[in-house]
């Protein structure tokens, strides 16, 4: 046999709970698992019944004093059963605060429910999601495009209602209207969503042709969308409205374009900075030298400071991505790569070597301070 949970836990209260914590507890979870929130969830009715048992019990002073001392043996035998779905709490009063509780859950419940049915005549769109790719340059400087969405729309000879002529709505026999069948279930009431309307409380009995009582019809729509500077991959603009037709003459949903950026042959982000790689000799790197290198708008000169090394980075000021909602832009960073000349020529060669032995610790501090490092750790 199961055992039972102790009734605080299962309200998930401490044992000091006053009667307001105690309700307040009870009413939260008894309208999270009602069983006509849930239906079909048979975790659900059974969290239920035992938040009701407990509550039964916790609320009602003398029951809960004699829980308190004697734990569940204690009223075993006073109704502390399976609650008003398993036939216990006989030996309950339910005059009292329970009562109330259950008269203001399911007031709740089926009051929000009727209010539900009756919003459920106009209901609003779906929202709809675009992928847009962009190119480098569209992202860092913004742009305008133009774009095709398929969606449903309202549908212009019935209006967005469905029928073939105005008025051709009927009551829903099945629930008389309301959208909900309402039954006994032990001593309280449970309400159902109608199964013939769907909840709407009325039927069609001459459905629209073009759009077969829907109300809506699929057609494609252009937009022009502003994408902003400084807009990046993954980062969406939201178009109230744009999305997809309301039932019953309910509002359009929204329109989220999401950005896609294409890779560029020269340049990589780092948020509102670009980086490239540009390479440049041996020579020019010793001597220092003049280039020109890629920006986002056309070719810039560049100064090599002398004796710059590999991987050393130089910046271009006010050359990146525009910053997205603010002012200025980032800036470009230009890494450069001393590159190695592979298959040389013997004159080259010779060159070279000559060069070589010209070379000492003062033209290159680098491998002085390592190899110095290297004396001190091997001796």
């Amino acid at each position: 046999m199961a055992t039972k949970r102790d009734y605080y836990e299962v309200l998930g209260v401490n044992r000091s709970a006053s009667p307001e914590e105690l309700k307040k507890a009870y009413r939260k979870l008894a309208l999270q698992y009602h069983p006509d929130k849930n239906p079909g969830d048979k975790t659900a009715e059974e969290k239920f019944k035992e938040l009701t048992e407990a509550y039964a019990v916790l609320s009602t002073p003398d029951k809960r004093r004699t829980y308190d001392q004697f734990g569940h043996a204690g009223i075993s035998g006073m109704g502390g059963g399976a609650g008003p779905f398993g036939g216990g709490f006989e030996g309950f009063d339910f005059s009292g605060s329970i009562n109330e509780v259950f008269g203001d859950i399911f007031g709740d419940i089926f009051s929000g429910a009727r209010g539900q049915r009756k919003r459920s005549r106009a209901r609003a769109g779906s929202d709809l999601q675009y992928d847009l790719e962009i190119t480098f340059e569209d992202a860092a400087f913004g742009c305008e495009k133009v774009i095709s969405i398929p969606k449903m729309v309202f549908c212009n000879p019935c209006k967005g209602t469905g029928a073939k002529k105005e008025g051709g709505h009927s009551s829903c026999p099945q629930c008389g209207g309301s959208g909900e069948i309402r039954f006994q279930q032990g001593f309280f009431t449970v309400s159902r969503t109608c199964t013939r309307c769907h909840g709407e409380g009325q039927i069609i009995a001459d459905p629209c042709s073009e759009c077969s009582g829907t109300g809506k019809i699929p057609k494609k729509t252009e937009l022009s969308v502003k994408i902003p500077a400084g807009i990046d991959t993954g980062q969406r603009l939201k178009l109230s409205g744009e999305g997809e037709a309301g039932t019953r003459g309910g509002p359009a949903g929204d329109l989220y374009v999401v950005a896609h950026v294409k890779e560029h042959p020269f340049f990589s982000r780092d948020e509102y900075d670009i980086i490239c790689e540009v390479p440049i000799n041996f020579t020019q790197a010793a001597l220092g030298d003049e280039i020109e290198v890629p920006t986002l708008e056309g070719k810039a000169k560049l100064k090599i400071p002398t004796g710059i090394q590999s991987h050393q980075i130089l910046r271009l000021k006010q050359k990146g991505i525009a910053r997205l909602g603010g002012y200025g832009r980032g800036d470009q960073l230009v890494r450069i790569i001393v590159e190695t000349p592979t298959r040389l020529t013997l004159d080259q060669k010779e060159l070279l070597h000559r060069f070589q032995a010209l070379l000492d610790e003062k033209t290159q501090p680098l491998s002085k301070g390592f190899f110095e490092k290297m004396r001190s750790l091997f001796g």
